[in-house]
């Protein structure tokens, strides 16, 4: 067993260890948690790879965000959390960023499980604190769950149905028990578990927003705040955990605030006057044309694109496959010929995005020609209930001249929509059963948004579609997107470095509640791939087929416009920080930078 230690056990140190089982079971003891392949680092490890271990402490950061915050719960079912509330709490085990799924200790100093992954047990480090210096005990492990279960957002207790129970068995050692074992679910549970404080959340509902910081346990904890406006967080000078290897080289700004404004061009303007430190830049326009002037001219400002081979999600134009309109897969496909990202890519973008044509972009599991053997062995049980084409051809998004005219795909959409039952009238396309015209809401929370919204409302005007854009705040975007009161949104699916049970969340039927389902997906043929992957999480071989059939059967399937990715990050920062010469291969890695006092001491006052 990699990074552990393996034991056979007596059937009666079975009983005193607690076993489910009378049998003798091999226990595995391990220092570290790994998902997906072999860790990396060693249980001797001193600091992960892309660390400064003599990186200074001190200085500053400030980052902006757009809209406001009314809830430091970061799990309430309604509000807008306050950015940063989900890094208010440490883990049983942290992830190592240059790794894909690799967990090494934090709160956590170790585990021992059963070889059948029926059980597993916790051992907490007896230095784990809370912020008002109360211990972090077992007992707050078995709450937290339980906390969760009862009060949590639905896809949690469908996710871990399969637990039968979290308990204390010691002051410092947590049991998780399996009703049905399953090692996924056992280790994903372990690795990401946020522990709460049960004195404090004993007599709060986890479902409802907090007005006021909770009592956390991680690097840093709120300072000062303006309801709705600002938030800062500040470094724990004694935070129990500074030295623990997983945090060695991080954590070095003695500060961290969070400024909210009301829009994205607004919050650029004031990053150029020097109100915040720190901008990754998402709209292309910007980027070109927008990134100069005295600040720039002055060296004041650094602009940098910075490489990367991350995973790239799945950003798009997302059908609520529930709304009647979009039930059909041939209307989906019709309104993809509507999307000329050729002509956006040369007019809008400057062209420097690639379109996004799989959910494993950017991975060894990207669909990509036709089905291998392997493939077939999973896709073909499902024949009947899968697009013919996954069989015949290899998923491509239209393709346009880039001049503006749609007119070939133009010709494909009607032929489509035709065929599904509707056909112009008046320039209206109309239902020929119902006389209904074809129209939906597109909803957006974000001005540029809409700016890339229009190009397509326009050829689908061409069409005889009308597409309104809906712009709403922040806060109300999110309650219609958890009611699932949507026709279509500018969203998307998040990447996936290779299959894991999680794509059950966005794609089993089981999850319909879940708004991680955006597209109201109920597939039998994607219930069965999305199990399947569940179910071989550890057989490297089986995945690598499943993988790209579940791609195939997304794509062919039409749930998404699918917009465009860069694989490169385009940042901004006032010159004032230094980083670490390696850059962790799956982020990029600010809670490794540090504040430079040199560099800092030629900027204007308010940004030093």
């Amino acid at each position: 067993m990699k990074n552990g230690l393996t034991v056979s056990l007596s059937i009666m140190a079975g009983l005193l260890l607690g076993s489910t089982s009378a049998l003798a079971k091999e226990v595995i003891e391990t220092a570290s948690l790994v998902g997906f392949g072999t860790a990396k680092y060693t249980p001797e490890f001193k600091h992960f790879d892309y660390v400064n271990p003599e990186a200074p402490k001190g200085g500053s950061i400030t980052y902006a965000e757009v809209g406001t915050y009314d809830s430091f719960n970061r799990y309430a079912s309604r509000g807008v959390s306050v950015a940063g509330a989900d890094e208010m709490y440490d883990t049983l085990f942290a992830p190592a960023s240059d790794e894909i799924d690799s967990y090494y200790p934090l709160i956590a100093e170790k585990v021992r499980y059963a070889d059948d992954f029926s059980w597993m047990e916790i051992d907490i480090n007896p230095k784990a604190r809370f912020h008002d210096g109360e211990p972090i005990t077992a007992k707050d492990v078995a709450f937290t769950f339980d906390k969760f279960m009862t009060e949590g957002v639905p896809q949690f207790r469908v996710f871990y149905k399969d637990v039968k129970s979290v308990t204390a068995v010691s002051p410092l050692t947590a049991r998780v028990e399996m009703s049905v074992a399953n090692r996924e679910k056992l280790f994903s549970l372990v690795e990401g578990m946020n522990v709460l404080p049960e004195h404090y959340w004993k007599d709060k509902k986890l479902s409802e927003p907090l007005n006021e910081p909770p009592i956390g346990s991680s690097a840093y904890k709120v300072t000062s705040y303006q309801s709705g406006q600002s938030v800062t967080y500040s470094r724990v000078k004694d935070y129990w955990a500074a030295d623990l290897p997983v945090n060695v080289g991080r954590h070095n700004f003695d500060t961290i605030r969070y400024d909210y404004y009301r829009d994205d061009t607004v919050t650029l303007e004031a990053f150029k006057a020097g109100e915040y430190d720190f901008r990754q830049e998402n709209v292309a326009k910007f980027w070109a044309t927008l990134y100069e002037g005295n600040n720039f001219d002055d060296g004041y400002i650094k602009k940098e694109e910075i490489p990367h081979e991350i995973p790239q999600a799945m950003q798009a134009f997302v059908f609520n496959t529930q709304r009647p309109v979009f039930s059909d897969v041939r209307v989906r496909e019709a309104l993809n010929y509507a999307m000329d990202f050729e002509w956006m890519n040369k007019t809008l973008f400057y062209n420097q995005y690639s379109r996004t044509r799989s959910f494993f972009q950017n991975t060894p599991y990207e669909a990509k020609g036709l089905p291998t053997p392997a493939e077939l062995n999973y896709l073909e049980p499902l024949k009947d209930k899968i697009p013919a084409r996954v069989f015949t051809e290899s998923y491509q998004p239209p393709v346009t001249d880039g001049s503006g005219r749609v007119r070939a795909q133009s010709r494909k959409a009607f032929a489509l929509l035709k065929a599904a039952g509707w056909e112009l009238k008046n320039q209206v396309m109309t239902n020929v059963k119902t006389g209904e015209p074809l129209a939906f809401e597109l909803l957006i929370y974000s001005p540029t948004s809409e700016r890339i919204a229009i190009p397509l409302q326009k050829n689908l005007k061409q069409l005889g579609i009308e597409m309104k854009i809906r712009t709403v705040d922040t806060t109300q975007y999110i309650k219609r997107l958890r009611d699932r009161d949507f026709d279509m949104v500018s969203s998307g699916y998040s990447a996936n470095a290779y299959p894991t049970q999680n794509l059950l969340i966005a794609w089993n039927s089981n999850y319909l509640d879940s708004t991680y389902n955006t597209a109201g997906v109920q597939d039998p043929a994607i219930d069965a791939l999305t199990e399947q992957i569940a179910a071989h999480q550890q057989d490297p071989a089986a995945l690598a087929a499943l993988g790209p059939a579940l791609d195939r059967v997304l794509q062919w399937n039409f749930f998404v416009i699918p917009q465009w990715h860069l694989s490169k990050f385009r940042v901004a920062t006032w010159d004032k920080f230094d980083r670490p010469a390696v850059r962790p291969k799956y982020a990029l890695g600010v809670d490794t930078w540090w504040v430079d006092t040199a560099k800092a001491a030629k900027l204007p006052e308010k940004r030093r």
